[in-house]
């Protein structure tokens, strides 16, 4: 019996001690998510600076949480620490892909591959809001890139055919992605043939103007008379 005391106090101490890394681990995974929120934010509002620095306290928060998992595999591949490093991901890339920066890698952010791939396909869905922005302001062809942008990580993310249970529902993902990408696509569209029409009213107007300044108006008045 002394020796179950032993074993049961071992045990105990094992458990208090996993406890604690995975209290420590919740707080620091809810510090990741809000560094990774407002570096994203940051970038929309192009404040790259400051996105930058708050990328640089995630990677800084996210190595702490990793190293201190290192051999705890059962709280490192728990939901809410994947989560995290899947925020660590997409605000990485997001921060590359309106900055035109080099894409990180998985190694580098020491993110798992399944991981890093569902934070792609959160941060290409990010792209459709750049996009919008871009067609507000009346700049449609500078929407163009960013749809490129979703479109090119869709067509690589459904070569990746894997069971959910190795990319972490990543199919999933992709099908959001690909219902976003449309929908991008079809505003962009949209927006793109209502540009082309208004420029062609304005150079038909310009021209009509050019041959007689009253052409305009008289052009007008005739349709204005005809019978209904």
């Amino acid at each position: 019996m002394d020796t179950l005391s032993i074993i049961i106090e071992a045990i105990r101490a094992d458990l208090t001690r996993r406890n604690d890394v995975r209290d420590a681990t919740l707080r620091r995974s809810r510090e990741l998510v809000r560094l990774c929120a407002n570096s994203i934010r940051a970038v929309h509002r192009h404040e790259f600076d400051e996105a930058a620095g708050l990328l640089a306290q995630a990677r800084a928060a996210a190595a702490e949480m990793v190293a201190d998992l290192a051999n705890l595999p059962d709280l490192y591949y728990t939901g809410y620490t994947q989560d995290a490093l899947k925020e660590l991901a997409e605000a990485h890339l997001v921060h590359a892909f309106v900055t035109g920066a080099p894409l990180p890698s998985p190694e580098a952010l020491h993110v798992p591959s399944s991981t890093f791939l569902n934070g792609m396909s959160e941060a290409a869905s990010e792209m459709r809001r750049f996009a919008l922005d871009m067609i507000r302001l009346g700049r449609v062809e500078e929407a163009l890139p960013y749809l490129a942008i979703m479109d090119e990580v869709y067509s690589q993310q459904i070569t990746i055919d894997f069971p959910d249970a190795i990319t972490g529902g990543l199919r999933r993902q992709t099908d959001v992605l690909r219902g976003i990408l449309e929908r991008t696509r079809g505003d962009v569209t949209m927006s793109s043939r209502q540009e082309a029409m208004r420029l062609a009213l304005a150079a038909f107007e310009t021209r009509m103007m050019g041959a007689a300044p009253d052409a305009g108006s008289i052009l007008f008045d005739e349709i204005d008379e005809q019978p209904e």
